[in-house]
């Protein structure tokens, strides 16, 4: 591979010849990352931010980093179907907790959100691994649920009732004994 650096003051155009260099390089046959320091904070992939101006001018992965946080941000070649234990096991940091948001249909043991505004149907009826059903609206649920409702709009609620409830949530991975 080729590294080259782009340095420069703030507003010198660093980022605008990066993400110019981008789909020059690509139409010439290379794949193209990027590594970006900011050192400040930083905001990740909106319109106009840094990381999704190099994403949209073709970047294949993206790394940014300042001095209390780094994001890897990868292009896939092809849509893929991600495995919501793969990506548990990429974790690096240890933490206490992981939220996954979604992955509706995982193995995970799960919290239900529901707001009725949404006009969704509700999954907790058919889906064994949900152990509760946060909601803003408890009355205007289809049918009674054989399980805890939480207030949605009291988090402090839910993080207690998930401390309390801790061990339903303690993970092993799917082939672990």
């Amino acid at each position: 591979m080729n590294v080259v650096g782009f340095a420069g003051f703030s507003g010198s155009g660093k980022t605008t010849l990066v993400e110019q260099l981008i789909p020059a390089l690509r139409l010439r046959g290379h794949r193209v990352s990027v590594i970006k320091h900011a050192h400040h904070s930083f905001d990740i992939d909106h319109p106009g931010k840094d990381t999704w101006r190099h994403r949209e001018a073709g970047a294949v992965e993206i790394v940014a980093a300042s001095p209390r946080r780094v994001v890897f941000m990868r292009e896939l070649e092809t849509e893929a179907t991600h495995d919501v234990h793969a990506l548990i096991a990429r974790l690096s940091a240890e933490v206490d907790w992981v939220l996954v948001e979604g992955f509706k249909g995982s193995s995970l043991p799960k919290i239900e959100v529901w707001r009725q505004a949404s006009g969704q149907p509700v999954i907790y009826p058919s889906q064994p691994r949900v152990l509760a059903v946060a909601t803003d609206s408890p009355a205007a649920l289809p049918e009674p649920p054989a399980r805890p409702v939480l207030d949605l709009n009291a988090p402090d609620d839910v993080a207690a009732w998930l401390v309390d409830n801790a061990s339903r949530f303690h993970y092993r991975p799917p082939d672990a004994p």
